[in-house]
């Protein structure tokens, strides 16, 4: 067994660990891979594997890799910080944008989504411990927010992404994640039909899928140390 199947194989065996301690079924956790500073051939070594989303943060490199695995039927999530200027190449290249956090971001990207591709997946950004250094939105901005994107064309409201507060204390990490579920459900008793809730990471994905997590984000702890 190579390193790559060996690091997926533990990474699947903690989500299958946290979600028979909470009581769910482990299909119900998509693992999202973060490739951000990894080349191609590890990418590709895990879409071998049986992975199929990506995560990326950074616009040219996600496009040059892009270009490089266009054989691949590879679903590629932007995860990074949006820039206005950059929205277009977004809208074109991605399938989900899990950091919309602003009006202006959300109606460029609905507004520069080719329509032949289909709706895009959207996510919004949740600050939800209200760290200056994040990107974001306030959480009482995340109503606002939906009922917008619900009435945009070319952008699909799929749910909320959060990054909370780095920490290992088990019960703040569980706080925050909970502070999220909340108002997930809050969007969804709006009748929002929202079926997604990305959070968690290396560090805290057992407190995330606790919490009620449909999707971790992991990015070194699969993919090994990551380029200069």
């Amino acid at each position: 067994m190579n390193n790559a199947s060996m690091r997926l194989q533990s990474i699947r065996q903690r989500i299958a660990d946290a979600c028979a301690a909470a009581g769910r079924e482990a299909g119900e956790i998509t693992l999202l891979a973060v490739s951000k500073r990894q080349d191609a051939e590890k990418i590709s070594a895990l879409n071998r594997l049986g992975l199929t989303a990506f995560g990326e943060n950074q616009l040219q490199e996600a496009l040059r890799k892009q270009r490089q695995l266009e054989s691949l039927a590879l679903e590629w999530h932007f995860i990074g910080t949006i820039q206005s200027n950059k929205t277009r190449a977004i809208a074109e290249h991605f399938q989900w944008v899990q950091s919309v956090d602003r009006q202006r971001v959300l109606e460029r990207l609905a507004n520069q989504r080719p329509a032949a591709l289909g709706p895009l997946n959207i996510l919004l950004q949740v600050n939800i411990d209200r760290e200056p250094q994040k990107a974001g939105a306030d959480p009482r901005a995340v109503p606002q927010l939906a009922a917008m994107a619900a009435g945009l064309a070319n952008v699909r409201l799929r749910g909320l992404m959060a990054i909370p507060r780095l920490t290992c204390d088990r019960d703040q990490q569980r706080e925050s994640f909970h502070r999220v579920r909340l108002i997930y459900e809050e969007l969804l008793g709006a009748g929002y039909e929202i079926d997604t809730l990305s959070m968690g990471m290396s560090a805290d994905l057992e407190a995330a899928v606790e919490a009620g997590s449909t999707m971790v984000r992991i990015g070194t702890d699969l993919f090994g140390p990551r380029e200069p």
